[in-house]
């Protein structure tokens, strides 16, 4: 934890650990794995509410908690920006970190991979691999994700390749009105 600023390492530190290695193939053992996931997801989100820093919503896309799919928000000058979020958990879990997706930011940035996977090797991936299998999905939403929207969003919104959702409805509503505009000129 040498290198981070205090408020990472607060939050970190409040991220439960998790200590059971087990991946999806595992039956029981990954059902264990699973509850510790939750539990650590909980009370990520429970310190993020409290921090008033809230920035996603995450759940198991199916039963057996191999999917999983949500929303993850990044403010920017003051204005909210939305992403789909969505991940598998390899069948290595836990030693192998799951690869996080932003579908909607795919080929936007050179900090991604196909299919819009962000870009975990070089900073978060042996962090990863050092704390198997004490890190869980909440450990990689927090030193992973965040960081990411972080030092992606900023640049992805100043160079115009992500456009807020009004103004991508701003135009729209523009041509409608001039429309309008145009057709009561005409009667």
């Amino acid at each position: 934890m040498e290198g981070w600023d205090k408020g990472t390492k607060s939050v970190v530190g409040e991220i439960p650990l998790l200590s059971t290695r087990a991946g999806p193939r595992d039956g029981d053992a990954w059902r264990q794995r699973l509850k510790e996931e939750y539990r650590a997801l909980i009370a990520y989100t429970s310190v993020n509410k409290s921090k008033d820093n809230d920035w996603f919503r995450i759940s198991a896309a199916n039963p057996e908690g191999t999917r999983w799919e949500g929303t993850c928000w990044y403010v920017h000058n003051l204005r909210r920006y939305e992403f789909p979020l969505q991940f598998d958990i390899p069948v290595a879990y836990p030693q192998v970190a799951p690869e996080i997706e932003l579908p909607t930011l795919d080929g936007k940035t050179h900090k991604m991979y196909r299919g819009g996977k962000i870009c975990l090797t070089v900073h978060f991936k042996p962090l990863w691999a050092k704390n198997c299998p004490r890190f869980g999905l909440a450990h990689a939403l927090c030193l992973g994700l965040a960081p990411w929207l972080a030092a992606e969003v900023p640049i992805l919104v100043d160079s115009g390749m992500v456009k807020h959702k009004d103004d991508e409805a701003a135009p729209a509503d523009g041509a409608a009105a001039a429309a309008s505009a145009s057709a009561t000129a005409s009667s």
